[in-house]
């Protein structure tokens, strides 16, 4: 278990880093509707990421076990929530699509980074 828990807490720290380092370049380099994009797909991906983490946590540790419809149920929820959301953003044009494209892929660059980490771990293990 321990290993999971260090994983978990290497991509959460690593989402909030990327997010902050994507956001700054982005107002950056390049300000405006394409900025605002960055902001909003990685504030939006990366709460979402924290709380499909505190619904899995409290629906999974017994003795508070709850069943698999109410963990889907909140889960479509934040998914629709999040889709009304972009769709807002992209069709009132406040966004840049491809800076909320940007935006949105930071928890799976940090998952990406992680599980990269974890490789050049088990090779280096080997190869001592």
């Amino acid at each position: 278990m321990r290993i999971e828990r260090r994983l978990l807490r290497f991509i959460t720290v690593t989402n909030w880093i990327l997010f902050c380092v994507v956001t700054v370049c982005g107002f950056v380099l390049a300000p405006g509707r394409f900025a605002w994009g960055v902001l909003a797909g990685g504030l939006i991906v990366t709460v979402n990421f924290q709380l499909l983490y505190r619904s899995l946590k409290q629906s999974l540790t017994p003795p508070h076990v709850a069943n698999v419809r109410s963990v889907l149920g909140r889960y479509y929820l934040r998914f629709l929530v999040s889709a009304v959301i972009i769709f807002v953003l992209i069709a009132d044009h406040y966004v840049n699509p491809l800076g909320l494209i940007i935006g949105l892929s930071v928890v799976v660059t940090s998952i990406l980074i992680a599980t990269m980490n974890e490789i050049r771990k088990i090779i280096f293990k080997e190869a001592a």
